[in-house]
């Protein structure tokens, strides 16, 4: 009977402990697509595949339709951190892919270090690290719960796009070399590439997508754009004599690897990789929950050459579709449908070419940095006899020279007030004013929130501008670009799907920000460092 007894305790004392256990899904997959605009969901909507990625999300997971980033400039490492850090340039430290380092002197990358050497590579492409980053990431932050049992890999052609979303501890990061078309990462993280990426970057995947071509999807009278085929306003993403569909690439065969990321193969050669560490690294088989960071990028590459309305950019995400589509079924098979949690959503959106506006009477413009900081060093020469008294225009910013100033004993705010007054008088420029004063000029109030929270003193310009909506600061007479408070830069999706996940749709407004904050509800962790986002009850279950 005691016998009897002490057996019956056991099992309810077993069946406590299972009932009791902490519950969380074997994989976190975190999607982000370079340049999405939220509309783009709706707009091929119709023309997606009904077993691809975007619908199964939409259909099957939660959309929060009014995602909006909190910051200024939307660009690409800002958005990537801020996603994962639940975290604001103004915290983190990120304020742009560029910023002038006036310690150092000089303009500095966001992941750039000198003091790490590429793996993979013999060429400069793998100096990377986040050491710039200044807060954790939601990875970190599963990778302490867990006592860094769980497993945290990053891939993007861009580094940043990886370096800074799985953050300080990832066991790796794989980004792309413009050199070779290999997946390469840096001693930061392991000093020799594992024996399957060697493999896989064995297969020259980037050299067989070259040999097909670029082809439209389907027919090409089928697609929403069908009109807006060899504009003049596009660039010429693959020389001047590729002038539309259907795009011989055999010429960038074993060289210009770059080019890679002007087509949809390089989201291709993306997802074969994520597929491929899935299956390798036995993500998701361990004890802990295991997250993988994905960054699709030739959306990026492809958006700013040719615009939203191009039929190269709907071919895109078409393919991207089915791209994601495949993924999730190697996720179900390999992982189990509802064992894992996926979020999809963009670094930034961006702006129509300024062109196609004008062609259809709408507001649009177009305004040079570069031609600006010439202009206003030869205006301040003038009027100072100090040359080079402006040393960046990134972010839209205007960075000026603190050690030409001081050498020279010139009055810093009569310097600001010139830089001032001439940005006021440019066509295309709404607003200038010094960063100091962003309290205390009259600013519509989400546009001062944007700038408060985009603002780093150490990494931030003197003087800050705004341009016009519709308005892009070019590096390009074609083409278009983003980095605005509007909503075409700003208004992104944001998509959960799987464990954890309701069915649903949320219409108030959320933030880039709030993603880390969920997820660290989700997963019952702490919220990274510098995470201001808020949690979106929600989606839920």
């Amino acid at each position: 009977m005691q016998r009897l007894f002490t057996l019956i305790l056991i099992l309810l004392i077993s069946q406590t402990s299972r009932a009791q256990a902490l519950q969380r899904p074997k994989l976190v997959v975190g999607i982000v697509i370079d340049q999405m605009r939220w509309d783009y969901l709706y707009r091929y909507y119709e023309r997606f595949d009904a077993k691809g990625g975007f619908k199964r999300l939409m259909n099957q997971g939660f959309s929060c339709e009014n995602t909006m980033i909190p910051y200024i400039p939307t660009v690409t490492a800002p958005g990537h951190s801020s996603i994962y850090t639940g975290s604001v340039p103004a915290i983190s430290g990120i304020t742009g892919n560029i910023w002038w380092d006036y310690a150092l002197g000089k303009s500095v990358y966001c992941t750039d270090d000198s003091t790490v050497n590429s793996v993979g590579s013999t060429d400069k492409w793998g100096k990377m690290s986040p050491r710039k980053l200044l807060v954790t990431t939601i990875c970190d932050e599963l990778r302490i719960a867990t006592n860094f049992k769980s497993k945290v890999i990053g891939i993007a052609m861009k580094d940043r796009g990886c370096i800074l979303t799985t953050g300080h501890s990832a066991n790796a990061a794989y980004w792309f070399d413009e050199t070779t078309g290999d997946w390469i990462t840096s001693t930061y993280y392991m000093n020799e590439l594992p024996d399957w990426l060697k493999e896989f970057n064995s297969q020259k995947l980037p050299d067989k997508y070259f040999t097909q071509g670029w082809s439209t999807l389907f027919p090409i009278e089928t697609y929403t754009n069908s009109t807006a085929d060899e504009k003049s306003y596009e660039a010429k993403m693959f020389g001047p004599d590729a002038k539309g569909f259907p795009y011989d690439l055999k010429s960038f065969v074993g060289k210009k690897y770059n080019t890679l990321l002007n087509t949809p193969f390089g989201n291709t050669y993306t997802a074969e990789l994520a597929k491929s560490i899935i299956i390798n690294e036995n993500m998701g088989k361990g004890q802990a929950t295991d997250f993988l960071a994905i960054s699709f990028k030739s959306t990026d590459y492809v958006g700013h050459s040719t615009g939203p309305n191009s039929i190269e950019t709907e071919d895109v995400y078409l393919r991207l579709d089915k791209d994601l589509g495949e993924l999730f079924e190697l996720l179900d098979s390999k992982i189990g449908k509802g064992q894992y949690t996926v979020f999809l959503s963009a670094d930034h959106g961006v702006a129509q070419v300024p062109e196609y506006m004008q062609e259809n009477r709408m507001p649009g413009g177009r305004v040079s940095s570069s031609k600006m900081v010439a202009e206003l060093n030869g205006l301040l020469k003038t009027k100072f006899a100090v040359d080079k008294l402006v040393v960046s225009g990134e972010n839209f910013q205007v960075y000026l020279n603190h050690v030409a100033i001081d050498s020279a004993k010139l009055n810093k705010p009569e310097i600001v007030n010139v830089v001032v007054n001439y940005l006021l008088a440019l066509p295309g420029i709404s607003k200038a004013f010094a960063s100091t004063d962003m309290n205390i000029v009259p600013l519509q109030p989400r546009f001062r929130e944007l700038i408060n929270n985009g603002y780093y003193p150490n990494r931030s310009g003197d003087v800050q501008y705004i341009l016009n909506p519709g308005t892009i600061s070019y590096w390009s007479p074609t083409g278009t670009t983003h980095g605005g408070g509007y909503a075409y830069d700003s208004h992104i999706p944001l998509l959960w799907y799987g464990w954890g996940v309701k069915q649903g749709r949320l219409n108030r407004e959320t933030s880039m920000t709030d993603i880390a904050a969920t997820l660290a509800a989700l997963l019952h962790i702490q919220m990274p460092s510098g995470c201001v986002g808020k949690v979106i009850p929600e989606l839920m279950k």
